[in-house]
């Protein structure tokens, strides 16, 4: 195994199905013990590395506690112990409800009231009249939190005999540093050398049903407790191991660099004592995680556990994958979007050198070839006509005409109020990967393996098992680092094509989507629309108002389900998923009287999807635009305006943090200018301050940024400051210079040449980055940037141009 990349053929037997025993220990919970036996071999497996097999059999598991609970028993930390394959140590850790508080603050969020509900095909309101909005009481980040709470005790970590921790992550490493922060927690916990742990990607888990979902900038928030409990239930059975071998009590013993100490000097390893620790039903310490004060690694910048593989190569993705007899693969992909095969002739690919196959699918035209560089040839000399798709002929003005007609009628304004409005464009945005979609897959009669990157396996497991005809226990899908996403992998087109395209030839095939397919056929942040209008009057903010309009985003990624499981169906009983995303995602910070956020959805046929910060990367960015508008108008500075209607004490110090730190309100240059945005979601706030040169208008470059985040408790420094600075350069591509034209059907831009994200001349040459104490919990920083950076863009080009940018990307 290397990076959490499974061996391309890792052995498929299932262990027997473990013997299992019940004990109660007094004043806990039921714990359910298993002992496995070995694996075939009768061996325990590889003693200097993780086991790379897939897992055993679920242990037997108590009944999950009814997740709106909330007296003391069910709140406490449970803890699962079992034995995997003797000599390890395993622990599955069962966090309490800890976590489920807003759960029981769900209950008395408020019911949708005082806004009509017109036809579903034309627009729908999503977000509530009146204070508090449902965001602040509970956040999409809390419902996939409390979805995953009855299988958070399924999250596995292994002791070895070699003194290897390993933590199976049930999540995706695509260059955001999960890994690394994961492993930290564990070594901070486990009191282990950083270099001693592991975290291997799991593959597709069906029994963690909601709890293998990448997204929303919830991995942290929602593994952060559990990761602890596993590793700090490990550490007390380890201590307790030694204790019984020295004869001595465990409360004299401590824990450092993956051993347990005696005060007389004697050291053990954790590997000596994985064997005995396995054995240990009931720790002789206590198995509580560490208090804030006792955290020595958690908190301190540290180097990502995976960077020298990842810059000298070693570093595996699919496409690096050597399964055996895999052929390279592409598909031919029809003129316009969603447009279907009329007609081919594959005579002459069929007879070029190397070309091994070709195959049509629903979405094209496969060729199979010994080497790309021959299946792409062969596609290219496909003779093929397309029926168009089902957008044909539409362009992006008339996508603008249609979401502008789409609005719902405004609310009546308020008597003797003064108003400011202001309407907004946002163009289509490809996701755009550095890493171009790669699936290999391997169908057989009566099963099938695949290999990708997947932020949503279980779905991708259980929809190909269906395309396949094949039980969902028959597809093995081994999750594989993804190099970027962005939201784009939360969908497994790759993945699926390959499966189809393998059982029709008959063998392996590592298919690979090219730049411009994904450019051109691949997902988008949908177009939108959107209209505000603010009423003011006597020093103070009556009214704000902001109709959305989209295209459609495609939420059928899993999140539905999940957000139904978390129990959101009840009151909100009829919203779709889209929907209800928007409810608890959207909200404004500020004190702006009655504010009001509705969603009307175009639904086109055109494959969206979640781009980083889904709805809130267009609006926040309006919003934020239209405070400064607003400030100006009522004869206010910017950000003062900002810091008198902020609802938080967290808002109002990183504001403040910002002023100071940004020097804000320094004079600039003519043609120069500061410009702030801020947002607050997912349990966090940040701020961002840029500094913008628009002499040639043409060419704007943000010089200066000054960055400040509150996302409670920092896990890895390093791994946040670089989230936050791709923020940045996020937002000042969209806003500046990145965007996707939809003519006649079909995308315009198919590679980065003409798809023009910020280059690293684009980006500023001093970038700031100063983060808030701990406040709490870890709060989620994966999107959070990208809202208040692309604002702060926005905000500097319209001071320093004395213009009101409402068409994004600028330059277009």
């Amino acid at each position: 195994m290397l990076n959490g990349v499974r061996d391309p053929a890792p052995g498929r037997g299932r262990p027997a199905r473990p013997f299992r025993r019940r004990l109660r220990l007094e004043g806990c919970p039921p714990i359910s013990t298993s002992i496995a036996p070995s694996d075939s071999t009768g061996q325990p497996g590889d003693a200097g590395r993780p086991r790379t097999h897939a897992l055993p059999n679920t242990p037997h598991i108590p009944d999950a506690p009814d997740a709106r609970a909330t007296d003391g028993a069910t709140r406490r930390r449970r803890f699962l112990t079992y034995l995997l394959a003797a000599p390890t140590l395993t622990v599955a850790a069962r966090l309490g409800l800890d976590a489920a508080a807003p759960a029981t603050a769900q209950a008395a969020a408020p019911t949708p009231t005082g806004a009509a509900v017109p036809a579903r095909e034309t627009a729908l309101p999503q977000q509530l009249i009146g204070l508090p909005g449902i965001p602040d009481i509970v956040d999409l980040g809390d419902a996939m939190i409390i979805a995953g709470l009855p299988t958070s005790y399924l999250l596995v970590l292994e002791v070895t005999t070699a003194g290897r921790a390993a933590l199976y992550l049930p999540r995706l490493e695509v260059g955001q540093g999960l890994t690394t922060a994961i492993a930290m927690i564990v070594a901070e916990e486990l009191d282990a050398r950083l270099s001693d742990v592991d975290v291997p990607l799991s593959d597709a888990r069906p029994e963690l049903q909601f709890n293998q979902l990448t997204g929303g900038s919830n991995s942290i928030r929602s593994l952060y407790d559990p990761v602890r409990a596993a590793a700090a239930a490990a550490r007390a059975r380890l201590v307790t191991a030694a204790a019984k071998r020295w004869n001595v009590p465990a409360t004299t013993l401590r824990t450092a660099d993956s051993a347990v100490l005696a005060p007389d000097g004697r050291r053990l390893g954790y590997g000596d004592l994985a064997a005995e620790a396995a054995g240990v039903a009931a720790p002789a310490v206590p198995a509580a995680p560490k208090t804030a004060d006792q955290l020595r690694l958690v908190g301190k910048p540290t180097g990502r556990i995976d960077a020298r593989d990842i810059v000298t190569g070693r570093a595996k993705y699919a496409g690096d994958l050597r399964i055996p007899g895999a052929v390279p693969t592409v598909v031919a992909r029809p003129d316009t979007v969603n447009g279907t095969l009329k007609s081919l002739d594959a005579s002459a690919a069929r007879a070029m050198p190397g070309v091994l196959g070709v195959v049509r699918i629903p979405s094209g035209v496969a060729v199979l070839a010994e080497t790309f560089d021959q299946a792409l040839k062969a596609r290219d000399a496909l003779r093929t006509t397309w029926n168009p798709g089902p957008v044909a002929g539409l362009s992006d003005a008339d996508v603008r005409s249609r979401l502008r007609a789409a609005h719902l009628p405004s609310l009546p304004p308020p008597l003797l109020s003064h108003r400011v409005e202001g309407e907004f464009d946002f163009a289509f945005v490809n996701h755009a990967p550095m890493e171009v979609l790669t699936a290999v897959a391997d169908v057989r009669p009566n099963r099938a393996e695949l290999w990708f990157a997947a932020q949503s396996p279980i779905l991708a497991q259980g929809t190909i098992a269906a395309e396949l005809g094949l039980p969902e226990n028959a597809v093995t899908v081994h999750v594989v680092r993804g190099g970027g996403s962005f939201g784009r992998r939360l969908f497994f087109d790759a993945a699926l094509e390959a499966a189809q395209v393998s059982k029709a030839a008959g063998r392996p095939v590592k298919l690979m989507w090219t730049r411009n397919d994904d450019m051109r056929h691949g997902r988008m942040r949908p177009a939108s629309h959107h209209l505000i209008r603010a009423t003011y009057g006597l020093g103070q903010v009556f009214s704000w108002e902001h109709h959305v309009a989209g295209v459609r985003t495609d939420l059928g990624h899993g999140l539905g389900d999940m957000l139904t499981a978390a129990g959101y169906n009840l009151p909100l009983a009829g919203l779709t998923a889209s929907e209800l995303f928007f409810l608890l995602t959207e909200k404004i910070p500020y004190d702006v009287g009655v504010p009001t956020q509705l969603l009307a959805e175009l639904p086109l046929e055109l494959h969206t999807g979640s781009w980083r910060s889904v709805y809130s990367g267009t609006v926040r960015v309006a919003d934020e635009i239209m405070m400064d508008e607003l400030a100006r108008r009522m004869g206010q500075d910017e950000l003062a305006f900002r810091r008198a209607r902020m609802r938080s004490a967290s808002g109002r110090a990183v504001l403040d943090e910002l002023a100071r730190r940004g020097n804000w309100g320094r004079p600039m240059p003519p043609g120069q200018a500061q410009g702030i945005g801020y947002h607050d979601e997912h349990s966090a706030c940040a701020a961002y301050l840029v500094e913008l040169d628009a002499t040639d208008r043409a060419n704007p470059r943000v010089t200066r940024a000054v960055i400040v985040a509150d996302v409670g408790r920092v896990i890895n420094p390093s791994g946040l400051e670089a989230q936050l600075t791709g923020a940045l350069v996020d937002g000042i591509s969209v806003i500046l210079q990145a965007g996707n034209h939809l003519d006649n059907g079909a995308f315009r831009e198919g590679s980065y040449g003409d798809f023009h994200y910020a280059r690293q001349r684009h980006t500023p040459p001093v970038v700031e980055i100063h983060l808030m104490p701990p406040s709490g919990p870890p709060g989620g920083a994966g999107e959070l940037g990208v809202p208040a950076a692309s604002a702060a863009v926005a905000n500097a080009y319209a001071r320093a141009t004395g213009t009101g940018p409402r068409s994004f990307p600028i330059n277009f």
